[in-house]
């Protein structure tokens, strides 16, 4: 049964009716090893403030029975059930079955092709709860949930609240949960299977980990990092938001077929794709603990505190994605993270904030459609720089005393924007009216010129529709010392208008705006130092100042006011001298990018074989060796390339797998180096590898094979999609892949009966890279007027990106 949106109006009018008491769920999964099939008991008790009204229950699954208050009640219709006459306490009771698609909503079933293991999952997020069982599926009507399951003999359950009841029934067993403290709905978890577990004891609770059996080397591996990681962001959280994790267990689960990750309260689900399957390079890790930071900072904002209706998903996102920079900065070996952030997630938001689907990082939603499609880079990382700003202008101490008082305030309940700024205007004394105006209702991106008359420099800041929003931002100016820069003047300002005067020295040879990140802006260097400063970016003396230099150059690019070869030389010229391995990664990819992507169809080898050049040498660099070879794998311009790589691979089975992946780009056979690599390799996803070097291939019957793999049958891992798309769409393919291009555009209108993560996943990755043009175009963003929100912002962004591409290609 498909469930009509929830309007915020439809919210508010319940939240006013209705207070829910508690949830009892009963949940049978024992059938789930030869079927598909679910079925679940919902008992929801809860008052009427105003006894005689009407409302309805949600439901999206199958209703067998329906009772409230012992009468029976009719058919649900459009995932509602009508609930009439109400008391002012009442019981709902309501039974219901639902399948475990491939593309089902709430609920997922893997089968582990290693060793023919089933595993199940829930996701909730934003309102899919109600396609498993009745609940009141909106975020402010939080309450306690009582789980109990009924699953296979063999598997574990785990759900919010550890430390069940456990009765063997024969061949299953039934696990009842203790009542949960008040959670939203989408909070709430169920995750079984026969997981292996590992557990140890950090910051005072009792941690574990769960992986599928075919892993549990590669989670041994990885145990130690994830519990100290885990640790250390339990104990600073605590501390900075004065309140620690009210529950003895935080379990984190690892799940196969899984679309992300989720923040569960206590019970943290993840895509078993982050257990990387060779030992993970050094921004790997960097991006998993943040994202290890980002779930576990929900536990407070989203879970212990949510937000009232989903137009303040920045409540829950942008803080926890703010709060696992600040974290991996602050505790962990991870210091770089705001670094990295920048070269990698902040980049996206710059792209989508200056695009035709900006938004407000707190923007109106009517309905729960609306709110599938703010899941974003603006939402995430621009909200995450956002808050950095804000940490900026009221000062780290101020800031993190206002946290802590919104979260004493309103922990267990639902919260507004205008809740959290008067707590951090009441603890630092400055008023934040001008400042959540221009930051958190404010679509686009300021930009900020140096400038310079007669008098000196004048720091010139232009706002999306005129003004510029408040900004605390450095400018420094360096000069060469050797072959390196020097800083020798920081200026660090409060923009309060247009034009704001700089005391900086004359003569610098390079000026840096937006010195040490502490903005979100688009910058331009000087006018007199333009042309030097792709070549002077490498000079600078920190990871932060090139990493601010980099994000200068690529959205210079972006905006075709830089070439490819221009953004190539600038970031070989960073990536010979960085030093931080956090961010020499993603910077890698974007040389791979701009060459292999962005640049003009005659540049493209001689682009290609520089960023080739320089991971070749950066290859010789220990700490750097992994990430080289793989950016070579990418840019390797001939068959002796190739070869060099595969005898530097050596017993790596993934440099070996992406080694054949370029060898079947350059149009060479792969069929018996595939196989034989395939048989070697212990990965239970190794299939999927062997995909990718199928998609590679310059043949027109495997284009179309990998394409029935890949979106017709809809077979490979969500996780996964994009590495075997990506490599589809490979350059110099025009010929085979232009079929492919309509066909995509023929799929678009199935891609959006999916849900969140399949829409998003499925339009954003298949998206054509090549053998379109122009008309192709203008036929997708004529296409995404009739799609949902959730595609038709992908697909708008997809285009747009193209559209750049197109127009720097030339």
């Amino acid at each position: 049964m498909s469930g009509r949106s929830l309007t915020r109006t439809e919210a508010e009018q319940r939240a006013s009716l209705l207070t829910v008491e508690r949830y009892e769920v009963t949940v049978d999964l024992s059938g789930l090893l030869t079927g598909s099939r679910i079925r679940c008991e919902s008992v929801i008790t809860f008052t009427c403030h105003r006894p005689g009204a009407d409302t309805f229950a949600d439901c999206a699954a199958a209703v067998e029975s329906a009772t409230l208050n012992g009468v029976a009640l009719p058919s649900a219709a459009e995932g509602r059930i009508a609930l009439t006459a109400l008391a002012e306490r009442n019981v709902l009771t309501v039974v219901s079955v639902t399948e475990c698609l491939a593309d089902g909503r709430g609920v997922h079933k893997t089968v582990d092709p290693t060793d023919g293991e089933t595993y199940v999952c829930t996701d909730f997020t934003p309102d899919y709860a109600r396609y498993v069982w009745a609940c009141f599926d909106q975020p402010d009507l939080k309450a306690p949930w009582a789980f109990t399951v009924t699953a296979p003999a063999g598997w574990r359950v785990l759900s919010n609240c550890g430390d069940p009841q456990i009765e063997d029934l024969g061949s299953t067993r039934r696990w009842s949960f203790p009542p949960t403290p008040p959670l939203a709905t989408y909070n709430t978890v169920i995750n079984a299977g026969p997981y292996y577990e590992v557990r140890r004891r950090g910051a005072g609770h009792d941690l574990g980990l769960f992986a599928r059996r075919s892993l549990a080397p590669i989670l041994d591996r990885d145990a130690d990092e994830l519990f100290t990681l885990t640790t250390q962001g339990l104990e600073f959280f605590a501390d900075r938001f004065g309140m620690p994790f009210p529950q003895n267990k935080y379990d984190q689960v690892f799940t196969p077929g899984f679309p992300g990750a989720m923040e569960n309260f206590g019970c943290v689900t993840w895509m078993d794709w982050f257990l990387r399957r060779t030992t993970p390079t050094r921004a790997e890790w960097d991006l998993f603990s943040r994202y290890l930071l980002h779930e576990l900072a929900h536990m407070w904002f989203g879970n212990i505190v949510t937000m009232r209706w989903w137009d303040d998903l920045w409540l829950n996102e942008a803080f926890a994605e703010f709060a696992s920079n600040w974290a991996a900065e602050s505790v962990t070996s991870y210091t770089d993270a705001w670094t990295a952030h920048l070269a990698n997630e902040q980049l996206k938001a710059y792209f989508l904030d200056q695009g035709p689907v900006s938004h407000p990082i707190r923007q109106e939603v009517n309905d729960v459609s609306e709110a599938e499609a703010t899941f974003d880079a603006i939402t995430y990382p621009k909200g995450a720089s956002v808050l950095r700003q804000m940490m900026t202008y009221v000062g780290e101490e101020d800031f993190s005393a206002g946290l802590a008082a919104y979260f004493a305030a309103h922990a267990w309940g639902s919260t507004t924007l205008q809740d959290l700024m008067d707590t951090v205007a009441g603890s630092s004394g400055r008023d934040m009216d001008a400042w959540r105006t221009g930051w958190l209702e404010t679509a686009g991106t300021d930009r900020l010129t140096l400038d310079h008359d007669s008098e000196g420099f004048i720091l010139v800041a232009q706002g999306p529709a005129g003004l510029p929003r408040p900004h605390v931002l450095a400018v420094g100016a360096y000069a060469r010392s050797g072959d390196r820069l020097e800083r020798t003047a920081r200026v660090e300002v409060e923009v309060e208008g247009e034009r704001t005067r700089l005391d900086l020295p004359a003569g610098a040879d390079l000026y840096l705006v937006n010195d040490e990140d502490l903005t979100f802006a688009s910058t331009r260097p000087d006018s007199t130092t333009r042309d030097t400063f792709f070549d002077n970016a490498g000079r600078l003396p920190s990871p932060t100042a090139r990493g601010v230099a980099v994000t200068t150059a690529w959205d210079m690019l972006m905006n075709g006011e830089a070439t490819a070869a221009e953004a190539v030389r600038c970031l070989s010229g960073v990536l010979a001298v960085e030093t931080s391995a956090s961010a020499l990664e993603p910077y890698l990819n974007l040389a791979v990018e701009a060459a292999d992507l962005w640049s003009p169809e005659p540049e493209r080898e001689k682009l290609l074989r520089a960023v080739a050049a320089t991971c070749r040498s950066l290859s010789t660099v220990s700490a750097h060796r992994k990430a080289a070879l793989r950016g070579f794998a990418r840019t390797a311009t001939g068959l002796e390339d190739v070869a060099w790589l595969q005898t530097e691979a050596g017993d790596d089975l993934d440099l070996q797998w992406r080694a054949l992946v370029r060898k079947a780009q350059l149009g060479e056979q792969t069929t018996a180096e595939a196989q034989a690599l395939l048989q070697r390799d212990p990965d239970p996803d190794a299939w999927v590898s062997r995909l990718q070097v199928r998609a590679a291939t310059p043949d027109a019957a495997e284009k179309k094979a990998v394409w029935q793999t890949l979106m017709t049958d809809r077979e490979v891992p969500l996780a996964l999609v994009h590495s075997v798309a990506a490599l589809f769409w490979s350059a110099g393919q025009d010929d085979l892949l232009t079929t492919h291009t309509a066909a995509y555009l023929d799929l678009v209108s199935t891609i959006q009966n999916t849900g969140t993560m399949p829409a998003t996943v499925y339009t954003r990755s298949l998206f054509p890279l090549f053998g379109i043009d122009r008309t192709f175009l203008e036929r997708a963003e004529s296409l995404a007027a009739q799609t949902v929100p959730v595609v038709r912002t992908n697909l708008l962004d997809r285009a747009d990106r193209m559209r750049r591409v197109l127009r720097s290609r030339g």
